[in-house]
């Protein structure tokens, strides 16, 4: 069989594409995995300790070739990394929300919509958020699927294709060799949990730059400041006609700014002082997570609670990673392998990220305060009184991104 033959039917869904696809999740995940990461609190470490060792642990996936993992993450050198991915499958208690995507004939099946990279530092903590497009066309390794079975190594498929092969083992592989990035912890979360989290944070407060209305996901928002909850939450995220250029990776801005705001909202003190809150959210989590067999340990997952909850917003980047037309399709992207390297290397150095990226109208975001990680006019300022040349770094302009510390509103194409 030739590597360039897929051989599971998956569907091809690219942002240039006319045909809407199905929900891109980019926040669903993040939504859930920080909710399990930040928890703090007896009563909820304690549900934690017992919830997963009843529930998730049974479903935990092993990670070929992963190292054994010292007990304590401080002893991780450089800090570590933890693969997300997103997946969708129609489930029965949402599927009435996705038309066609769960009643035609796809429905039975799995996707990978979405994949990130989160990459958190040590000394200074700082998280890093890498969105991955799923129609990057790149290598995918030989990688065993779930049931133990061997999928052959192929030289150029969509991201997505590696979940289709081989789950999230095979997710985890084929990032790891694409980024040169050790992954300590994984997981898989299917597109319900966002519903579910949505609804228990209480909303996400979102801003438009311009009116979104688009047909496609029934998405109607005036310009301006939006709470969205529920199912206007999922079909914030799945808008890729309502935004910039209408693409997948104009989506992807947009929904950095959900994940943003979702993250300081998570990480503020009136999430994780309200016990009866987290315990709500980890039982979504609980309910909703397919983790590593790395993740699958309480102790661990309360580590990295303390190890995150103190960053600071402008140390939390989310980043895209850099891409360039596919000159063999048009509707799929390929590599920036420069700009790529530069990203890593500022990533492994530690050095505080700067995105110098300025959004155009193809962008799915405007920047409305730009914090205090705006590029400096005086080479010798820093965006932290803390920090020194030598680890401010700023990225390629073909890198783009925002930090917590900044405002962006959606650019809706309603003008």
């Amino acid at each position: 069989m030739s590597q360039n033959t897929r051989r599971r039917r998956t569907i091809a869904r690219h942002g240039q594409l006319r045909t809407p696809g199905p929900v891109s999740q980019l926040l669903k995940f993040i939504a859930i995995g920080l909710s399990v990461v930040l928890v703090s609190g007896a009563a909820v470490v304690g549900y934690i300790v017992y919830d997963f060792t009843s529930t998730v642990t049974a479903n935990a996936v092993e990670i070929e070739g992963q190292k054994d993992l010292p007990p304590d993450i401080g002893a991780y050198e450089g800090g570590f990394n933890l693969v997300l991915a997103g997946v969708d499958t129609c489930e029965d208690a949402y599927k009435q929300y996705f038309g066609e995507r769960c009643t035609g004939k796809d429905s039975g099946g799995t996707l990978n919509d979405v994949n990130l990279l989160v990459h958190v530092s040590d000394a200074p903590r700082r998280v890093t958020v890498v969105s991955f497009p799923r129609d990057l066309m790149i290598p995918i390794p030989e990688c065993q699927d779930d049931k133990g079975k061997t999928h052959s190594a192929m030289s150029k498929q969509p991201l997505n294709t590696s979940y289709t092969d081989g789950g999230l083992n095979c997710v985890v592989k084929t990032i790891s060799k694409l980024t040169g990035q050790e992954v300590q912890f994984a997981a898989s979360v299917t597109f319900g949990g966002v519903i579910e989290i949505t609804n228990a944070i209480g909303g996400v407060e979102v801003c438009l730059a311009n009116p979104i209305k688009d047909r496609f996901t029934s998405l109607d928002l005036a310009a301006g400041t939006h709470t969205l909850q529920g199912l206007e939450a999922l079909q914030f995220l799945r808008t890729r006609k309502g935004v910039g250029d209408g693409s997948d990776l104009g989506r992807i801005g947009n929904q950095q700014q959900y994940m943003s705001n979702l993250a300081k909202k998570l990480i503020s003190s009136d999430t994780l002082g309200n016990v009866p809150l987290m315990l709500k959210l980890a039982t979504t989590a609980v309910n909703n997570l397919e983790p590593s067999e790395s993740l699958a340990d309480p102790g661990k997952i309360v580590q990295i609670a303390l190890a995150l909850k103190s960053v600071k917003y402008e140390d939390i980047v989310f980043l895209q990673y850099p891409t360039g037309t596919d000159p063999d399709n048009d509707n799929k992207v390929v590599p920036n392998k420069a700009a790529a390297q530069a990203m890593w290397d500022a990533i492994n150095s530690n050095a505080q990220l700067q995105v110098t990226h300025e959004n155009t109208k193809n962008d799915g975001v405007v920047v409305t305060d730009p914090g205090p990680t705006t590029t400096p006019t005086d080479p010798s300022a820093t965006p932290d009184p803390t920090a020194t040349p030598d680890n401010v770094v700023q990225l390629p302009n073909t890198i783009k991104g925002t930090s917590a510390a900044q405002t962006v509103c959606s650019n809706g194409n309603v003008r």
